[in-house]
């Protein structure tokens, strides 16, 4: 039973992440006026930073946010199949490889386009997500180990 959840949270998610590309250009724009409300509600936030736009910086995040926890997603129904060095390679070839086919997808959504920096920047937030997962897991190893001595 908890195997079927895990796959369900996986498929909700990459669903979540399918129905924001389909978003058109113009809608996915509206959705970027929040981020100028944001801004006008605390006008002491700087619009650009290191010369780039806020909003740009956002939206990139939250790619890269959506693709971290697609990582972890990912890694969580798999780590039941395979051994953990495994899981680590294979989840983040399923990011890289499920940006790809989002980049592709958003080509034939109006206003949209297929940018391979989205992949970098998505698959960016999984390998982000795989270092923190490999570096709690020594830190299990060592705290495991030096409880036994």
């Amino acid at each position: 039973m908890q195997r079927k959840i895990k796959w369900l949270v996986l498929l909700v998610w990459m669903l979540v992440i399918f129905l924001f590309s389909a978003q058109t250009g113009e809608q996915s724009s509206e959705s970027s006026g929040l981020v100028e409300q944001l801004l006008s509600l605390f006008p002491f936030i700087p619009h650009q930073l290191f010369g780039i736009e806020l909003q740009l910086i956002i939206r990139k995040g939250a790619h890269f946010t959506e693709y971290l926890i697609l990582y972890v997603l990912i890694f969580n129904v798999i780590i039941d199949y395979l051994s953990f060095r495994r899981v680590l390679f294979y989840a983040l070839l399923g990011v890289f490889l499920y940006a790809c086919t989002d980049e592709l997808h958003q080509a034939f959504v109006p206003g949209r386009a297929c940018a391979f920096t989205d992949v970098l920047i998505d698959t960016s937030g999984g390998a982000l997500a795989m270092v923190l997962i490999a570096m709690i897991n020594q830190l299990q190893i060592i705290t495991k180990r030096l409880k036994e001595i």
